[in-house]
């Protein structure tokens, strides 16, 4: 992978999940954690191309939509859909001046934004979806309401249709190009999609069997044969909650540190990721720095950050 430039678009939201604190997640990686010695460190140019949060969005979120008319089963759905709107632009840029967006949330709602912008620029783009949860709900089955249990769903034209044509592309991906590395907690209404589909889902049941070389050699084998870039979505939720416990849903029995670890320095080696996105890192519910720093230091492995 060859990163003429690294563009940080910080996105400090957090109200498409049921806990708050995620919003917290950017500043934590970028100041205490450490990513920007960790980019100095490896020699990646970057910039701090933007910032997306609730301030920023406030006084267009309640224009958005007539709140008589809004589903019930979708909280906070204005402000994500600006949030998602104004991320996409920031996005949109980054792409088109030839940098590698790294988007830093925030919860796993700001993927709707992410993969819209980077949608105006790959007509067939993969995505790499590392999660304990699908995050395939709609309005309809959701046990919560919370949108980021919804955005890879929509980002596949499942779901609330001004989120699903969001920028005016639907579906923004297309199920043969996804892959979901490390999912163990999905709901029936979700495995019913993925099975009909066709969505590659490797469960921690799959990694188990196969090695998590093995699942990660298949994906990237065949995002190089279909696809024209790859997002990588990163929810620090996919890796064991005794390594990373400050999120919002941990789900145990995930990722190991060195499995976690591995997939990033293949995605390295492979050159594939055209942008990259970690969310969920909730610094109000970790030990210490534990979570944010497995978080940098996983970013430090997609880059090139190698043991020799």
């Amino acid at each position: 992978m060859t990163l003429s430039r690294v563009a940080i678009i910080k996105v400090p939201f957090d109200l498409g999940a049921g806990t708050r604190g995620a919003s917290l997640g950017p500043d934590c990686l970028l100041q205490e954690a450490g990513l920007t010695d960790k980019l100095n460190s490896l020699f990646v140019p970057y910039e701090i191309a933007g910032e997306v949060g609730v301030p920023a969005i406030a006084g267009t979120a309640t224009e958005a939509f007539d709140p008589a008319q809004l589903p019930p089963n979708l909280k906070h759905i204005a402000e994500v859909y600006a949030m998602s709107d104004s991320l996409a632009e920031h996005v949109s840029a980054a792409a088109a001046s030839g940098a590698f967006p790294l988007v830093l949330g925030g919860d796993h709602s700001i993927a709707i934004g992410t993969i819209a912008g980077l949608a105006e620029h790959y007509a067939n783009m993969g995505v790499i979806w590392f999660d304990a949860h699908s995050d395939m709900n709609t309005e309809h089955t959701s046990p919560s309401g919370n949108i980021h249990g919804m955005s890879l769903g929509i980002s596949l034209g499942r779901g609330y249709e001004p989120l699903t044509k969001l920028r005016g592309i639907c579906p923004k991906i297309k199920p043969e190009h996804v892959a979901i590395i490390g999912a163990r907690s999905l709901d029936p209404d979700e495995k019913q999609f993925i099975r009909s589909l066709g969505v590659a889902c490797y469960t921690m049941h799959d990694i188990d069997r196969m090695g998590i070389a093995k699942v990660m050699d298949e994906v990237i084998r065949r995002m190089q044969r279909e696809t024209d870039g790859v997002h990588i979505s990163f929810d620090i939720d996919s890796v064991d909650p005794r390594e990373a416990p400050g999120t919002g849903t941990p789900v145990k029995g995930g990722l190991s540190y060195r499995e976690a670890h591995l997939a990033m320095e293949l995605l390295y080696q492979s050159g594939i990721a055209t942008s990259a996105e970690l969310v969920e890192v909730n610094p109000s519910l970790d030990q210490g720095l534990k979570t944010a720093t497995l978080a940098v230091e996983l970013i430090g492995s997609l880059l090139g950050d190698q043991i020799l």
